[in-house]
């Protein structure tokens, strides 16, 4: 009795295991149609499995919602999370190597609209290599970009609950602006020298305007140049510099503005150094961003605040 059980069992794993394995081959060959955040329509895997990340925030993203283990190369300055710095490197998201990218083997290349070469992107889809492209400009499409990459990896419960945390802090922080009786003028300066700061069609304007401030460079030039006269001129109440560079700069700036009291921020112990994590890509991490600006510009709706 006893062999025949063990034989039926063995009949079974032979008919049944090459039919499993045939259904898994098949599913990793299948595609599906879709249309990425930049409006192309393509075939992408319906389970991709070699994902190479060519922006830092698409990186960060595709760890956010868990997954990591099908990144098999990103961008150079993928650093968020720590663990995203081991990965493999196929070179900064505007100076990208086709040929490591190719040796990778991908069966996905995520690519933001706003920085990737489009001849790479082409050369990629000419050798079968499919190419999807994002655009997030604002929290609204970072959002977008969680659920469609949540849906490009099978990610989507995981991208919902992010959401859902991301939606649920922006909602917070407008409830306590809606309270302020004085938007503060704020300059956001993120260029040492020359001075830089954001114009009015870049997630930074966002950031300051939801966090209950003016944005003093506010206009249709996206990443406008300063004199410090100039500065000095708008008469900013609130001053924040934050910079990707961490070579003493931060403390030279602030040394270099305390020389200014004329200026309102200066006058009234308003200059303010924030670390850029935070608020140089459109990632999820711009909740952070916009949570640090709203306590920085109206300290005392957000007191409680830890």
């Amino acid at each position: 009795m006893r062999w025949r059980i063990i034989h039926n069992l063995r009949l079974t794993l032979i008919f049944f295991l090459p039919m499993v394995l045939l259904a898994a081959v098949t599913a990793a060959g299948q595609t599906r149609r879709v249309t990425d955040l930049a409006g192309r329509t393509m075939q992408v895997p319906i389970d991709p499995q070699r994902v190479v990340s060519m922006a830092p925030s698409a990186t960060e993203i595709v760890f956010a919602i868990g997954r990591q283990d099908r990144l098999v190369g990103v961008s150079r300055f993928s650093d968020t999370p720590a663990a995203a710095r081991s990965l493999p490197k196929v070179g900064s998201y505007v100076h990208l190597d086709l040929e490591r990218i190719v040796a990778l083997k991908p069966d996905l290349c995520l690519a933001i609209r706003d920085g990737n070469p489009k001849v790479v992107v082409d050369r990629l889809e000419a050798m079968q290599i499919p190419v999807y492209a994002v655009d997030p400009r604002d929290l609204e499409s970072v959002m977008e970009t969680i659920a469609a990459l949540g849906d490009l990896l099978n990610a989507r419960e995981a991208a919902q609950r992010l959401v859902d945390d991301m939606q649920q802090r922006i909602a917070a922080v407008d409830r306590r602006v809606a309270r302020a009786s004085h938007r503060p003028r704020v300059f956001l300066q993120i260029g040492m020298t020359p001075i830089v700061s954001a114009g009015t069609s870049t997630f930074l304007h966002e950031l300051i305007t939801r966090a209950g401030g003016v944005n003093v460079a506010a206009g249709a030039t996206v990443y406008p140049r300063f004199s410090q006269e100039q500065v000095i001129a708008l008469a900013p109440e609130v001053l924040i510099i934050t910079s990707m560079n961490r070579e003493g700069l931060f403390q030279r700036a602030l040394a270099e503005w305390r020389r200014w009291p004329q200026v309102p921020a200066v006058a009234n112990n308003r200059v303010h150094i924030v670390d850029s994590n935070c608020l140089d890509r459109p990632s999820p991490r711009l909740v952070e961003g916009l949570e640090q600006l709203a306590r920085l510009i109206h300290p005392n709706l957000f007191e409680a605040s830890p």
